[in-house]
């Protein structure tokens, strides 16, 4: 039997001894905590598992998303073939 099996089984046997101590309404809430508990501790540990990612691949995914952005860089306002901005206005003189 492996660590799953064991941790069932203890989990089940919890749930009895529980069963027995709460009766049957207080059975649902302390099975509903514990099952929490169990995957929150899952959870915990499979973050833990996991390798954090080689910073080379980080600046791989940064440059390839660099190369797919479509912008027009405004360095040069006057390049040809750029629409120059409008001027401002005269000052309207409203009713105050």
């Amino acid at each position: 039997m492996g660590p799953l099996g064991s941790l069932l089984v203890s989990l089940l046997l919890l749930g009895g001894f529980l069963g027995l101590v709460l009766g049957e309404s207080g059975l649902a809430a302390a099975v509903a905590v514990l099952a929490a508990t169990v995957a929150v501790g899952t959870a915990a540990l499979a973050a833990r598992l996991v390798r954090p990612v080689p910073p080379h691949r980080i600046r791989t995914a940064i440059r390839d998303r660099e190369q797919r952005t479509a912008f027009l860089p405004q360095r040069d306002p006057d390049a040809s073939g750029r629409s120059r901005p409008r001027a401002p206005g005269r000052l309207v003189l409203t009713a105050a």
